[in-house]
């Protein structure tokens, strides 16, 4: 494990190109595995996440090719090659919850283990839906916690009528995203009911996007009921182009608005699907300013940056990032609305007050947010927690403080691998000759 220490900017105009999406890519890695056909699918994400995606398709006996951001996948339809096997799936979330959802609807019996760090994060919700749709699963460990087995219901899929599940979203949109694109292989009909508080919102609409672009359209009711018609739908294979991940963009987008300078990233712009791209209209409120030419958005920092107070249930993948720039605001930030991320990787609203009061920010934590002080951060080892966005977004402290180092920031390898290496490209300072 090794420690990063952040230096200053050495450039005025940052641009840079980011990975593929990583919400997309194993998406797009789970339609192609259930579609008829050979896909063709350009731009992924290279990372640990995809990797034990593909890896655990690989296992199930898909055929999938892979380099250089492209994939090809021969899909199986309803159909997954191997009835039995064992996968793992690392700390990867959506894998955990898309590949479990796949595996609980067919009519197989699976193995299915994770990272310590997965083993805690929530599942329940997911698994209790599955259960109710006829899957059986067998706990190794802890109820509703990996490793478990599982034994999909597929074989009594045989009544026709419609499938009716429940399911709380709380704590993750992935559970409805799983449970949306599984469905097809039931052959069924199946009504998907929210009964919690959170709504489905941007990641969810990814999911439907990709559904339909993939052959299957997902009916809603109202906010709170989905239909898919898995009897007269399937998936169809093609060629896919991933868009660029807007949520590894918004790290250089917030050191062009701390810093006051420019951040161009190649190829994401407003019109993007993911809603992380909320963040550059925050950031313009905050007082930046943001322009989407044919290359990218590229987005200018202020002087200052005006203090907010923000609601970021929509796009929370970013609230670390905001969190990391809102102490050099005039007057701090409020965020709300995110009580969700503490089941994620680590308690990110925890991680938030512990490093920014370790750099001597005040802050007040609240159950579903934080209210962060303006003040200068002190040099601090900041803590990761083997959280890649709590190690990505406070090196953006540490452009402007002195002394901000980063422990272990190999865990940006989860969605970023490259991301310190580029750090270091626009940190890099000539050497006087």
């Amino acid at each position: 494990m090794s420690v990063y220490e952040v230096e200053s900017l050495n450039t005025d105009n940052i641009c840079v190109h980011v990975p593929g999406s990583k919400s997309i890519t194993n998406r797009v890695l789970l339609l192609a595995a259930l579609s008829e056909g050979t896909s063709h699918i350009e731009g992924i994400l290279e990372s640990d996440d995809s990797k034990h995606f593909i890896e655990s398709l690989k296992l199930l006996g898909y055929q999938v090719f892979s380099g250089d951001s492209h994939v090809i996948i021969k899909g199986c339809g309803r159909n997954i090659p191997n009835k039995t096997g064992s996968i793992y799936v690392g700390s990867a979330g959506t894998a955990a919850r898309f590949l479990t959802a796949m595996l609980a609807f067919s009519d197989g019996t699976y193995y299915i283990d994770s990272s310590e760090q997965m083993k805690k994060r929530p599942m329940k919700e997911l698994i209790s839906a599955l259960m109710c749709a006829g899957a059986k699963f067998e706990f190794q460990e802890n109820e509703y916690s990996f490793p478990f087995k599982v034994t999909g219901a597929g074989n009594s899929f045989t009544d026709k009528s419609m499938l009716t599940l429940d399911v709380n979203i709380d704590k993750s949109s992935q559970f409805l995203s799983a449970l949306l694109m599984a469905a097809p292989i039931s052959g069924r009909r199946v009504h998907i009911h929210l009964t919690g508080e959170r709504k489905a919102k941007s990641y969810v609409k990814i999911t439907q996007k990709m559904m339909h672009d993939f052959g299957v359209d997902v009916l809603m009711l109202s906010d709170n009921d989905y239909v898919v018609d898995g009897e007269k739908s399937c998936y169809n294979a093609g060629s896919y182009m991933c868009e660029p991940d807007v949520s590894a963009a918004c790290y250089f987008y917030a050191m062009a608005a701390v810093t006051g300078k420019s951040a161009l990233v190649y190829d994401v712009h407003r019109d993007s699907m993911q809603g992380d791209i909320k963040f550059v209209e925050l950031l313009e409120r905050m007082g930046c300013t943001a322009i989407d030419t044919d290359e990218g958005i590229i987005l200018t920092g202020p002087d200052r940056l005006c203090g907010i107070k923000a609601d970021m249930s929509d796009y929370s993948d970013q609230a670390l990032t905001l969190a990391a720039i809102a102490p050099f605001t005039d007057s701090g930030v409020t965020i709300k609305g995110i009580a969700h991320i503490r089941g994620q990787e680590t308690d990110r609203i925890k991680a938030m007050y512990n490093e920014l009061t370790r750099m001597q920010i005040k802050c007040v934590e609240h159950a579903d947010g934080i209210e962060i002080s303006s003040g200068t951060p002190q040099s601090a080892l900041i803590e990761t927690y083997n959280d890649h966005r709590v190690a990505m977004s406070f090196s953006v402290t540490g452009l402007c403080a002195d002394g901000i180092k980063i422990n272990n920031p190999e865990c940006s390898h989860k969605t970023f691998p490259e991301y310190f290496n580029i750090l270091d490209d626009l940190c890099k300072q000539e050497e006087s000759i």
